[in-house]
């Protein structure tokens, strides 16, 4: 399981016009599942997305997390805003059309990507999400920037 995490101040996804699921700070995260990917993937996703401290604390350092952000604002628009994305299994080594071979089936994916989003509620954040394999308009403004790449099979 690989996963793109933007720290960002607000975030939202539209599928047809209809805004599907928006955050007004917190995390960004484009996920794509692997063929070889399970549960414990996931858990360790979540876990760790919900976890990683990329947040500022009042001396300016990044030392807390969106968890820790959220607890404190008490606001429930903070969260994280996950989206389904196959195409971070892209192998583009060879040729110019990238091979999407490591990429789970659909169903697998599906059930991975909801699984996650049920691990980041569990963890007691806001989830939402875009619709898994439409075509999403994805409007957010990154942070810092920061952008964190966690891969689930370098564990």
């Amino acid at each position: 399981m690989k996963a793109v995490i933007q720290r960002v101040k607000d975030a939202s996804v539209t599928v047809d016009g209809k805004v599907t699921g928006s955050i007004s700070r917190g995390l960004l995260v484009y996920l794509g599942v692997a063929s070889g990917d399970n549960e414990k993937d996931a858990q360790w996703m979540a876990e760790k997305t919900a976890n990683l401290r990329i947040f500022e604390d009042a001396d300016g350092k990044m030392n807390l997390s969106v968890k820790d952000i959220q607890a404190s604002a008490n606001d429930d628009s903070i969260g994280v805003l996950s989206v389904s994305q196959f195409t971070l299994l892209a192998d583009a080594r060879k040729g110019r059309r990238p091979y999407y071979g490591d990429a789970a089936e659909s169903e697998k994916a599906n059930a991975l990507y909801e699984y996650f989003m049920s691990k980041i509620i569990e963890q007691g954040l806001k989830s939402e999400a875009g619709i898994f394999q439409a075509h999403m308009d994805v409007r957010y403004t990154n942070d810092g920037p920061v952008t964190i790449i966690l891969d689930s099979s370098l564990i």
